[in-house]
């Protein structure tokens, strides 16, 4: 178990979450959807941790499942040395003070029938914190720390743009004075020049309230701009993790290498090398045995097929779950031959 103690305010061991497909006349379980398998990771007080990878990938089912949002399938999530799945309903609604989201949709994510001030204030009467006045009040001082005006606490989600309600959506994950928050694509919605006063915003906003964020996102531009480390996923799985600064220098994983050098060059006398992959994503229902990578992978051979990755460090503070790089059949990787096809090259 996690302890506060180790310099960990979160930690996260084998985290599985497995989604049922029913079919049939009597609606039985055919078949199970593969979103989180075997992910661990953990995540320091003041740090902003990013998950990246492809849609689809199952790095919002990781947050969702660490809130307890949607149930774990198996694993073990430990918040302040506290098992979080282990706790009652008591003590998981005073840890959710401590632990709140910031949803992807600045649209869905607001509830169209009610007032933006009793959005945001809605923690505060659920943990019946101050009477109506003082929620009143720090709604305001919230809603003003996160560019909104105070005036606005009356008016209702559809009055406002795009920008404005991830604003509300932000400023009602801070009115519990949180210490974790989940950032679920929180600017993958929103118009580019939007999205940096956001990114700007949450950087402000961690540095005064000491805050500490699980940041989800596709686009390493932003990665790169607000995370401290890095974990990039393939389908249900982590398969590299390392310093941002790291992983931008020196990618190891073949999926990693590809994603980066998918990132558009801002100087056009200089010309990235672009790793095109192969196929489509695989169905996390039959996810592909040994490294699940392999069937895209440009740089597969036949043991990738059969035995699966460890994920080890491979440098200091820098593991990958890959054969050519780490693990103990690297000399037996060496040695087996290439796949067949468009794998190789």
């Amino acid at each position: 178990m996690a302890n506060s103690s180790n310099g960990e305010l979160l930690r996260v061991d084998g985290l599985v979450k497995y989604y049922p497909v029913r079919g049939g006349l009597l609606y039985r379980t055919v078949a199970e959807v593969k979103a989180v398998d075997d992910v661990s990771f953990a995540i320091k007080p003041g740090e902003t941790f990013g998950l990246v990878g492809e849609s689809g990938c199952g790095k919002t089912t990781v947050g969702r499942t660490i809130l307890r949002l949607v149930p774990a399938t198996a694993g073990s999530v430990s918040f302040q040395g506290k098992e979080l799945f282990k706790a009652g309903g008591g003590e998981m609604k005073r840890l959710r003070r401590d632990m709140q989201i910031i949803f992807q949709d600045p649209y869905s994510s607001l509830d169209p029938r009610m007032p933006v001030g009793e959005i945001v204030g809605e923690g505060l009467l659920v943990h019946g914190i101050g009477n109506k006045k003082e929620r009143d009040e720090r709604v305001r001082e919230v809603m003003a720390r996160v560019g909104l005006r105070g005036q606005y606490a009356r008016r209702y989600p559809h009055e406002f743009s795009g920008g404005q309600r991830q604003r509300i959506g932000i400023a009602r994950a801070l009115i519990l004075r949180p210490k974790f928050i989940v950032c679920d694509e929180p600017v993958s919605a929103l118009d580019v020049s939007i999205q940096s006063q956001i990114l700007n915003l949450l950087r402000d906003l961690q540095g005064e309230f000491g805050l500490t964020y699980l940041f989800i996102a596709h686009n390493l531009a932003v990665v790169k701009y607000i995370c401290d480390r890095v974990g990039v996923m393939y389908l249900g799985k982590i398969v590299e993790l390392a310093e941002t600064g790291e992983i931008f220098k020196n990618p190891l994983h073949p999926y990693t290498q590809a994603l980066l050098s998918a990132i558009p060059e801002p100087d056009p006398t200089r010309r990235a090398k672009r790793i095109v992959l192969t196929g489509d994503v695989p169905s996390p229902i039959n996810p592909p045995s040994g490294c699940r990578f392999h069937t895209r992978c440009p740089v597969a051979h036949d043991m990738c097929r059969r035995v699966v990755p460890p994920f080890e460090e491979a440098r200091s503070g820098h593991p990958v779950a890959c054969h050519a790089v780490s693990g103990p059949h690297q000399t037996e990787y060496a040695a087996s031959p290439p796949l067949a096809g468009s794998l190789a090259r």
